[in-house]
């Protein structure tokens, strides 16, 4: 700091010196040469300019007024500064009703020369903006001067750009149907679903130069489910819903909507049902080795979504891997969402999977059906041998013990088959998963004919 200061003082120190040597000391002079002049002839005004306080009043009064006029020629010739100010909102005036106009930009800089107290006070005070006067041109090409207004006249402007070519267009309208869509549904709670949608109109006017019209695929009200206040069930009214013009890309298409927002209706729903939960092994456990039970933590589950995945839904598969199981364990499963279902009542489930010796048994006279056969066409087995089987079931001794022909299904599936004779695959399967089933006669013959 004290560096600072003795550098302040010299600086002082040389400016006086300056102005005493130049200004002071040469007004001085002539001052006196003057007063020498005038002592000769007035003696009344020789004792009030020979006084050193009256010399010293008008040297200083001279030297300010010489420093003021050439302060202000150096303001003039060298006090000149240029700023910008960015993405100055641009606009038109014409009819709009009439016409459609393109190639205007939507902003542009604007380049303020001048003096830097008068570019202050050109930011602070108000201005007109920039514009472009359209009045009377008609639909073409047109190079257009923009114009920027301000109120300070001691300014010049550059714009930046200052000339463009706009083109104009007949304004054209059309009606186009009215649809939606349904943005953010995933951020709506998991157990409510909207269940309708209903717009307070079907259709809208679009307009725009016609090429863009033509372009217009469909127009869309984009309902957000984030808009919702507090979404719960029941009807609920959204208003201020946006509309977008569409291509046939999906791509936007820049035309005036009427209206631009609507409303809508819209219901939620919580359907809901409570079905049972049914495991499902996948694989063969061990040689020898039969499942004797599997104890679930849930034996029933509700489960929400669209109305119709839930009237369809019957009960919750769960998929285990049990191949090559050997001894008892335990399965921790993630519950897994069937299609059309949104949500579970809950995420996982343990499974406890017991494993016995394997035992088998044959339960004979097990008839054989049909399946997936075409309507027009209709089947019979050849022989008595091909209308029933003799079906081995393996498992744990204590639950082959109490199996019926009743709880085995074998059967041949007949898809793509044509008329004629036939030997088919037969396959069997059972009620109780904890066993296997299969039938000791591999295939059988039928006969498919014409109804």
């Amino acid at each position: 700091m004290k560096k600072i200061g003795k550098m302040i003082g010299r600086m002082f120190h040389h400016i006086g010196l300056f102005f005493d040597k130049w200004i002071i000391t040469p007004i001085t002079k002539i001052i006196l040469q003057v007063m020498s002049f005038i002592q000769n002839s007035v003696k009344g005004f020789d004792r009030v300019a020979g006084k050193k306080s009256t010399l010293l009043i008008v040297s200083l009064l001279l030297a300010f007024g010489t420093f003021i006029m050439i302060d202000q020629e150096s303001n003039v010739m060298i006090d000149q500064y240029a700023e910008i100010l960015y993405n100055q909102s641009v606009s038109a005036v014409y009819n709009e009703e009439l016409y459609v106009v393109e190639g205007l930009p939507k902003t542009v800089d604007i380049t303020l020369i001048g003096q830097k107290r008068h570019i202050f006070l050109a930011k602070q005070s108000p201005a007109k903006g920039v514009s472009v006067d359209l009045t009377g041109l008609k639909p073409g090409n047109h190079k257009v001067t923009l114009k920027y207004t301000q109120r300070l006249k001691s300014l010049d402007y550059k714009l930046d750009p200052s000339q463009v070519t706009v083109t104009i267009y007949d304004k054209k309208s059309e009606n186009r149907s009215l649809t939606y869509d349904l943005l953010h549904r995933d951020s709506l709670n998991s157990k409510l679903y909207i269940s309708n949608i209903e717009l307070d109109r079907s259709d809208v006017i679009i307009k725009g130069a016609q090429y863009k019209l033509d372009k217009v695929a469909t127009v869309k009200a984009l309902v957000d489910v984030n808009s919702i206040p507090n979404p719960k069930a029941g009807e609920i009214t959204v208003k201020d819903i946006p509309l977008v013009a569409y291509d046939n890309n999906g791509k936007i298409v820049d035309v005036e909507i009427v209206p631009k927002t609507i409303s809508a209706n819209i219901t939620i729903t919580s359907p809901s049902k409570e079905i049972p939960i049914k495991v499902v092994p996948k694989g063969n456990v061990a040689f020898g080795k039969s499942i004797q039970s599997m104890d679930t933590s849930l034996s029933k589950i509700t489960v929400y979504g669209e109305q119709e995945a839930i009237d369809k839904i019957e009960q919750l598969e769960v998929e285990i891997d049990v191949k090559g199981l050997e001894k008892d364990k335990d399965y921790n499963v993630t519950l897994k969402k069937p299609k059309g279902i949104t949500e579970l009542s809950s995420k996982t489930m343990t499974i406890k999977v017991t494993v016995a010796n394997s035992s088998s048994r044959e339960i004979p006279n097990v008839s054989v059906q049909s399946e997936n056969l075409d309507s027009n066409l209709k089947v019979q087995a050849l022989t008595d041998e091909d209308r029933q089987v003799t079906v081995v079931v393996s498992g744990s001794e204590e639950i082959i013990k109490n199996i019926q022909p009743s709880d085995i299904i074998a059967y041949i599936d007949l898809k793509d088959f044509g008329v004629g004779e036939r030997e088919v695959e037969v396959k069997v399967k059972g009620t109780d998963l904890r066993l296997t089933y299969a039938s000791k006669t591999k295939k059988v013959k039928v006969k498919i004919t014409n109804k």
